[in-house]
This record gives C-alpha cells, sequence and structure tokens, in this order.
C-alpha cells in the first residue's frame, strides 16, 4: 500500500531543503506547490506578516470522498523549522537501516519526518483511491522557536473536531497525551561599574545574579515542576567591575498554578538580591505555552491507539516533558494528541530516524484516518 521507496526519497529531498526556524520559505513554497498538484485546497494565513515570521502557515484541506462528507473533520500537522545547524544538510542512509547527517548539523528529521509521512498518505489515498471524509494538513513555521507559527495562525481556518501533531521523539505507536505549561523568565541585573583594582567603588552585577541564583529553589522542584537557568550574558573584560547582566531562565509544570508560583519566586529572587545589593532588576516572566492533558479514553486518543494496535505497534500513552504546536491547538479547544514519529537524538548533529519508523508511521496515519472514515458513509 505503501511506496516506501517514494516515502524515503521525499523524506531525503525535504532534509536537503535549508528551513532553520525563521527562514522556511523554501520549503514553505515546495509543500505548497507539491500538496496543490496532489489536489488539496490550499490556504496561507498571514503568520510572516503579523510576527516577522519566514513564511506563512499552510492549512491544506483534502475534500472528502464523495458519500464520507459528513465523516467527522480530523487533522494533522507537522512543522517545517529546524533547528540550527541546519543548513546545507547531507543525509547518509547506513546499513545498520537508519537516516543520519554527515554529522555537521542535524538531520532535520523533527520534523521532516512528519511531513514526509504526511504527503505518502495523500498519495497513497489519491493514488488507490480509498474513501475518506475531510482531512486537514496543518504545516506550521517557527515551531522551534517557540511555537510561534502556531500561536498566530488563524484559527478560523481550522474546521477539524480533533487531531494530531505528528512531532514526538518516542516510538511509533505511543500516544503523547499531556504536556506541561512552560514559563521563560528573562533578567536584567544591573550593579555599578568600577575598575578592578578599586572593587569597592563598584558592585559587580555577576556577583548580584550568582547570588541570586544561590538562593533559588532549580532542578526538579516537585514531580511535576522543573525550573532552570539557560543561558548568563554580562561583562565586558577581567579589569571590569561588570555593569549589568542578562539571564535567561524557565521553568515547567504540569500545573498552571505550579508554574506561575515558580516563575513568581525565580522574578522574586532576582529583584530582591538586586535591592539587597543596593541596584535594581528587570524581570519579565511571562507564560510562553499552555499544558494540555488528554485523556485516555477520548476518542482522538482511542483512535490513535487503535491504529497503532492494528499494526501490532505497542499501543501506549505518555506523559511529555516539552511542548509541541499540539499545545496551542488544545488551547484553542481542538482535543490533540502528539504522535510517535520515532526519531532519535533530536536537536543534535547525532539525530537519526530509522527507515521503517517512516513506514510504520505512514501506515499509522492511513489506519487513523481509515477508522475515523467507517460507518460513516451516507
Amino acid at each position: 500500500m505503501i511506496n516506501n521507496k517514494r516515502l524515503l526519497n521525499t523524506f531525503i529531498e525535504l532534509v536537503k531543503i535549508n528551513s532553520e526556524t525563521g527562514n522556511e520559505a523554501e520549503i514553505q513554497s515546495f509543500l505548497k506547490s507539491k500538496l496543490s498538484r496532489l489536489g488539496l485546497e490550499i490556504e496561507e494565513d498571514e503568520a510572516q506578516k503579523e510576527n516577522g515570521l519566514g513564511a506563512n502557515n499552510l492549512v491544506c484541506t483534502l475534500p472528502s470522498t464523495e458519500g464520507y462528507e459528513d465523516c467527522e473533520i480530523i487533522y494533522f500537522t507537522s512543522h517545517m523549522d529546524t533547528v540550527v545547524p541546519g543548513k546545507n544538510v547531507n543525509p547518509i542512509i547506513k546499513e545498520d537501516g537508519y537516516v543520519y547527517s554527515d554529522g555537521t548539523t542535524v538531520l532535520g528529521a523533527d520534523d521532516k519526518a512528519g511531513l514526509a509521512t504526511l504527503i505518502e498518505t495523500i498519495e497513497v489515498i489519491q493514488e488507490q483511491d480509498l474513501p475518506h471524509g475531510p482531512v486537514q494538513f496543518v504545516l506550521t513555521v517557527a515551531e522551534e522557536g517557540g511555537l510561534l507559527g502556531a500561536k498566530v495562525l488563524n484559527s478560523r481556518l481550522l474546521k477539524a473536531k480533533y487531531g494530531y501533531a505528528v512531532d514526538a521523539s518516542q516510538p511509533v505507536g505511543t500516544t503523547v497525551i499531556g504536556a506541561p505549561y512552560q514559563a521563560k523568565i528573562n533578567a536584567v541585573i544591573y550593579g555599578k561599574t568600577a575598575h578592578a583594582s578599586t572593587p569597592t567603588k563598584g558592585i559587580s552585577a555577576i556577583n548580584i545574579a550568582a547570588k541570586a541564583i544561590s538562593r533559588m529553589k532549580l532542578g526538579q522542584i516537585d514531580e511535576l515542576t522543573t525550573a532552570n537557568i539557560g543561558r548568563f550574558e554580562g561583562g565586558t573584560a577581567t579589569n571590569i567591575v561588570a555593569e549589568k547582566v542578562k539571564i535567561y531562565a524557565e521553568t515547567r509544570s504540569h500545573e498552571e498554578s505550579r508554574v506561575l508560583n515558580q516563575a513568581h519566586h525565580m522574578q522574586n529572587i532576582f529583584e530582591q538580591t538586586a535591592n539587597d545589593y543596593g541596584t535594581s532588576a528587570d524581570v519579565e516572566s511571562n507564560v510562553s505555552y499552555p499544558g494540555f492533558k488528554i485523556s485516555p479514553e477520548a476518542p482522538v486518543t482511542q483512535l490513535a491507539m487503535a491504529a497503532a494496535k492494528s499494526l501490532n505497534l505497542v499501543p501506549k500513552t505518555v506523559i511529555a516533558g516539552g511542548g509541541s504546536d499540539g499545545s496551542i491547538f488544545n488551547s484553542l479547544g481542538i482535543p490533540t494528541v502528539i504522535l510517535g514519529v520515532g526519531y532519535e537524538n533530536i536537536h543534535t548533529t547525532s539525530e537519526r530516524i530509522a527507515i521503517d519508523s517512516l513506514n510504520l508511521l505512514t501506515g499509522q496515519i492511513l489506519k487513523i484516518i481509515e477508522l475515523n472514515s467507517s460507518g460513516c458513509k451516507a
């Protein structure tokens, strides 16, 4: 049923297209042309105009087979962008059955494996005239930049009752049914500059920041909550007392109240510590994406698990530690779970994916569409 060779070739073709976050114009044009030729109705939003992103999101609709118009509309989503370094990817197929990059870049299987399987799904449906209800395919930009494309997507374009983000670093057959809230905390700590030979005339912003961080609850806060200092920038030279430093941090939790409490705690520590030293701190904190939890008994979950089971995959559900575009679509009231794609070591130059994962995932997506369409013919 699935053309395994074509699927692999599509994946290889996609990973060779440069599409680091903010530079998705080329791949967006490729996908728009490809899906138009396959007969999908293409709607393009104005994400690039509204948010200064690299391209617009695409919402592509596969019209139903005649007589299946009353089937519930479902959707699948994958993102176009990759993390850095993602330019000039040179994919290598090895004897172990995996596709790798040459080690100088990421492979970009996150999420071009998702894109490739969606394209092959449409190819199979079209050439084999498989009966189906209406299906939407939502292709987003800047997912790796903080789900930015999904955040500005025109929700009026979405007609689906529920759907699937094809974008989890889990084995194929696994369904992610929950993910945490994330808050970002960005701080600027001010000191007073002086020559390092007369330190009493200055106040080191680096020292204030270090004292603040030492007072914080960080790491694994509780069973649902984590916090991390990710980046620390500041200072000019070893012989100058640092006047200003910037700190970038985050906290995550599966409960909204806990993520808000932890962000408030971190903000207060920065501000109080600066005040203790007679200086100040500018701190911003905001929830960058919402958490969600879908019941294992929900129709969207049960359909994914039934499809996995029909392919002799292990149909298990898990709670994820990170966000995806599914986090945003759930916040819009469209129940969305995340399908395991099978890629490994994502966001590193050791990223890889098994060719079998591409084939199995396409099979699962096709089965979801088939099961959703069964019993609803007019």
